[in-house]
């Protein structure tokens, strides 16, 4: 019996080793990434880099604000559209579970969930591009809402089935309808889960280029929601592999701010579930 204990003792200490390893290299890799991005691209942040469009190369200054607005612009857009969309999808699968079409949607939302992004923005080019003879931000825009509507519709549902169904028998006993019900007892119950997988999906979707590079394109200048518009994953792509140091320092502080932009994000998130108001399982 003892040598049993002991030997359970060694196997629960290698395990609990191993996971501690990786926890460390995974937390290493973060900060890895952070310190790079801030050793090489702080020097190149300053109010420039947030106002004045790219410059030629070997011309000292300019910064990349078309970037900057461009990517609020595409992904603001992209919100409007995927977020209603897939909320509406996600209270449809919780609340009027039916179950030949519900299982459809589920398998859509979930394939879509594993479609790479490049696939998405050649749908997008063909949908939208092609019929509008043009790259355009709202191009972009619709390419990531295909990407961001999933995202919302399985954190909704998830979240929505979460609610107590003693809430949702309470309101019906009261006499509220089936939709009065969603609407004032349902979704305000799970409201702080869905805001943060609509805002963790917006943070997933911010970082994406390859549909933009079929989508958007790019810009020199600040575009318009009709027009080709630079984004700031695309420029520092573009950037990155230009044989220039001024436009790799750029490449740089571009993703400096993209990957502060995705920590607040999901800090954010966290404050939401943190502090929203719990509902008591019944």
């Amino acid at each position: 019996m003892s040598r049993l204990s002991t030997w359970r003792k060694v196997v629960n200490s290698v395990m609990l080793a191993l996971t501690a390893l990786c926890t460390v290299v995974t937390i290493s890799i973060l900060f890895v990434i952070l310190g790079l991005l801030l050793y090489n691209g702080v020097t190149s942040l300053n109010w420039d880099f947030f106002t004045k469009l790219p410059v030629a190369p070997g011309e000292v200054g300019g910064g990349l604000g078309n970037g900057i607005v461009g990517s609020l612009r595409i992904v603001g857009t992209a919100a409007l559209i995927g977020i209603p969309i897939g909320f509406l999808a996600g209270v449809y699968l919780a609340e009027y579970d039916d179950k030949r079409f519900a299982s459809v949607v589920r398998y859509v939302a979930d394939l879509l969930n594993g479609v790479p992004s490049i696939v998405v923005g050649i749908l997008a080019w063909t949908l939208v591009v092609m019929p509008m003879h043009t790259q355009s931000a709202l191009a972009g825009s619709i390419a990531l809402s295909f990407m961001l509507i999933p995202i919302v519709t399985r954190q909704t549902e998830q979240f929505l089935r979460e609610v107590p169904l003693s809430l949702r028998e309470g309101a019906l006993a009261l006499g509220a309808s089936k939709w009065k019900m969603i609407a004032t007892v349902a979704v305000p119950a799970g409201s702080k889960g869905i805001l943060t997988g609509m805002i963790l999906g917006v943070a997933r979707i911010s970082g994406e280029s390859a549909p933009l590079l079929f989508t958007a394109l790019n810009s020199q200048y600040w575009g318009g929601l009709l027009e080709p518009t630079a984004s700031l994953p695309v420029m520092i792509y573009k950037f990155a592999i230009a044989p220039y140091e001024d436009w790799n320092r750029q490449a740089w502080a571009a993703g400096l701010v993209l990957i502060t932009m995705v920590l607040v994000a999901n800090i954010a998130a966290r404050l939401v579930l943190a502090r929203g108001v719990s509902v008591p399982r019944g």
